[in-house]
């Protein structure tokens, strides 16, 4: 399992996606233990919790930040009180799916 924080941030396209960026340590160990696990276009299935929101989803390489990005919806933003900018504690565990 993996912990960290971050900040809340939103794709700058028409969907109004929001996103967490994996730091690079933990992209480097998770690209590492993934292999197996990956789906297509490089993803990787996680179990994540912030706060007190646990869901099922899954990490997207993102080559500009060389590194993970982890979608984080609606749902979750709402149950939480997330906005644009808010920093995450996230605890993140690969799946085998």
């Amino acid at each position: 399992m993996f912990e960290f924080e971050a900040p809340l941030w939103r794709w700058q396209g028409d969907a109004a996606w929001h996103f967490v960026t994996l730091p690079h340590d933990i992209a480097d160990d998770l690209e590492e233990l993934s292999a197996p696990r990956r789906r297509g276009f490089g993803s990787v299935p996680v179990e994540v919790t912030v706060g007190s929101t646990t869901w099922q989803t899954s990490v997207f390489p993102d080559t500009k930040a060389a590194s993970y990005v982890l979608p984080v919806k609606r749902a979750v933003r709402h149950a939480e009180s997330l906005v644009e900018g808010s920093m995450l504690v996230v605890c993140l565990r690969p799946i085998d799916t």
